[in-house]
């Protein structure tokens, strides 16, 4: 299991073997970033995306929070952490590709499928609970079509997840409008942890197919 003094013999194997192999294309990114792609995605540590993309520094703009959830647009005084890198991605980075990822075995949709956190107060779940009940218009859908709570419920309560995201990145209206302008494209992931496939939503059919 990685500590903190393991995290630190990882930096000197990096600083000592892959920053001076690509000291070239830290310098450039030194004077700044341009991502063409960005990623939502799981805080979920089986699943980081620079891993699963094959991406390099500087390729992606990544936000991970629990269950990869886009909040709807709300342009109130609170903090907003997600809408503010999304509106910082799209508008000042001008990225061209925006990929909500989801993933098998994600314990914030598990969650909000079962109400495990429900009503807990102050530190018992109290903010998970909060932030998952983004699903839960979701959450009846699932457990009336899958009242057994099976595997495939779970799937599909994480399938969901993404779908409930990308349909919230519309809200946003400077997503909204590059996507109608074609400027901006939104796509929908699903890596399964099991057997390593990458799935993506089809446009078409609605269906999440292996990529």
């Amino acid at each position: 299991m990685k500590r903190f003094t393991d995290l630190i013999d990882g930096y000197r194997r990096f600083r000592n073997r892959d920053w001076g192999a690509e000291r070239e294309r830290w310098a450039e990114l030194a004077e700044g970033q341009s991502p063409k792609v960005m990623v939502i995605a799981c805080s979920d540590s089986r699943v980081d995306p620079s891993q699963i993309f094959d991406a390099r520094p500087g390729e992606m703009f990544v936000v991970r929070n629990v269950a990869n959830l886009v909040p709807p647009y709300e342009p109130d005084h609170a903090y907003h952490g997600v809408s503010a890198a999304l509106e910082f991605a799209v508008t000042q980075l001008q990225v061209e590709e925006l990929v909500v990822m989801g993933h098998g075995f994600c314990g914030g949709c598990a969650a909000a499928l079962t109400g495990q956190f429900d009503g807990k107060g102050a530190g018992a779940g109290q903010f998970i609970s909060h932030w998952v009940d983004m699903l839960d218009e979701a959450r009846e859908r699932v457990r009336r079509k899958f009242p057994d709570l099976g595997p495939e419920a779970f799937r599909t309560m994480e399938y969901e997840g993404v779908r409930i995201s990308l349909r919230n990145l519309m809200c946003f209206p400077w997503v909204r409008e590059r996507v109608e302008a074609g400027s901006l494209r939104l796509h929908g992931a699903y890596f399964a942890i099991a057997d390593g496939v990458l799935h993506v939503l089809d446009t078409e059919s609605g269906q999440f197919k292996p990529a």
